[in-house]
């Protein structure tokens, strides 16, 4: 019979490239705790608390606040595939956004290798799309965190659909 594997917090900081302090402050707050000790005390995490973790680190990402998360967690209605096809259509919208960005840039590209001006309004159109990309984050993110909640919410409500408007995350 198997031991199922077994990491130190040293070693699972390693592996998920997490800080040994981050680990040790998620356990502190009771957000991430270990699953086990070792005979002179030091946490053990197994295969299991992968899957936990993945989740605070996908919400974290998601812009949820630590706590938030562990409100979310302590619900028990969200599970590692749900906050996978979260991560998943957030990062469809991310790519549809980016490509967008791409187009505006080609074309402005070709007109300038034509020796062609840029009128006006191709200058106003590159300057609104880096103007999102650099957005004040702390405003977006405390704005986007009610919206987060709310998809998430609706998410579980509406029969596990994902959500699939492009602004839903914006």
């Amino acid at each position: 019979m198997n031991n199922p594997k077994q990491w130190k917090v040293g070693d699972l900081a390693k592996l998920t490239g997490l800080t040994v302090r981050t680990l040790h402050f998620y356990d502190q707050i009771g957000l991430f705790s270990p699953s086990g000790q070792t005979e002179s005390g030091h946490r053990l995490y197994a295969e299991a608390d992968l899957a936990r973790l993945h989740q605070i680190v996908s919400l974290k990402e998601l812009g949820f606040t630590l706590e938030e998360i562990k409100s979310v967690l302590a619900g028990g209605q969200v599970g590692p595939l749900d906050i996978v096809n979260l991560q998943m259509t957030r990062i469809q919208a991310d790519i549809r956004k980016q490509q967008k960005r791409l187009e505006q840039l080609q074309y402005a590209a070709k007109l300038l290798q034509g020796n062609e001006r840029l009128t006006g309004d191709d200058f106003a159109e590159l300057l609104q799309a880096m103007q999102k990309d650099f957005e004040k984050p702390v405003i977006a993110r405390q704005k986007s965190r009610e919206r987060q909640l709310d998809i998430l919410g609706s998410y579980f409500v509406t029969n596990k659909a994902t959500p699939k408007r492009e602004e839903d995350f914006s």
